[in-house]
């Protein structure tokens, strides 16, 4: 990916990886798009880097996908690069009594809304130099934790989307891009919930290495672990991640 002098947009970019690649994209020269759900981290990200766009948008919505489609693509017509960023991480027992509405937010948010905004976004990318999609998946996506169950399944979906969309859109000159984080300290999940993951810093630098070596498929310790891992190695550590006993 070219480092320098493209637009990008990104969702889910006021706080987390999202924000630390868009200062990190800011300072190589480039125009940095953001978006998200509250004004108040939009805010706060603004005051931090006064260079930002920020739109305030749920992609969870549909009718808000289609919205923030229409509204960058008329604002920011040079837009070349999509970063599907936003994401929703709970902690659930599925043999509990959970709603579903709050199921189906962390779907569409995961999943819906990165496919959608692929579709929407790629017959404007393919008219652009230097295009890309980029979208942020998980080491959970080859090795699942029972505890964030719905998670994990977004991710592998997700990862699985990447590979056919790359295929797909190679013909038409757009790189894709799979971003797959390893356990990282960001208020993912829940605030403070991930001090023990690598620090955001150090990930984000690696990422930025990554997208410069021209990498498709950027992990990271863990997730470079899980990625890579045979059939037989995946089963060891989702034993080690889940406790499950040997019998």
């Amino acid at each position: 990916m070219k480092l320098d002098s493209n637009t990008i947009l990104i969702t889910g970019g006021a706080s987390g990886i999202g924000l630390a690649l868009a200062e990190r994209w800011i300072k190589t020269g480039n125009k940095v798009i953001i978006v998200g759900r509250r004004e108040d981290k939009l805010a706060e990200a603004k005051a931090l880097y006064p260079e930002l766009h920020t739109y305030r948008f749920d992609v969870s919505k549909e009718e808000e996908r289609l919205a923030l489609f229409n509204q960058v693509a008329q604002e920011h017509p040079d837009v070349n690069v999509l970063l599907n960023n936003a994401g929703v991480m709970r902690f659930i027992r599925l043999d509990g009594e959970e709603p579903w509405k709050d199921t189906e937010v962390e779907l569409s948010t995961n999943l819906a809304a990165p496919i959608h905004l692929s579709m929407l976004f790629t017959p404007h990318l393919k008219n652009k130099e230097h295009s890309a999609i980029l979208n942020v998946t998980s080491g959970l996506a080859h090795v699942p934790t029972s505890s964030a169950p719905v998670y994990s399944a977004t991710k592998a979906a997700l990862h699985s989307f990447t590979l056919t969309l790359r295929h797909q859109l190679a013909q038409h000159g757009v790189q894709v891009i799979e971003i797959c984080p390893p356990h990282t300290n960001t208020d993912l999940g829940a605030p403070g919930a991930n001090t023990a993951g690598v620090p955001l810093e150090e990930y984000a630098d690696a990422v930025m290495e990554s997208l410069a070596q021209g990498e498709n498929e950027i992990t990271y310790g863990w997730s470079k672990l899980t990625s890579q891992a045979s059939r037989a190695e995946r089963d060891e550590i989702f034993k080690q991640l889940n406790g499950v006993q040997n019998v």
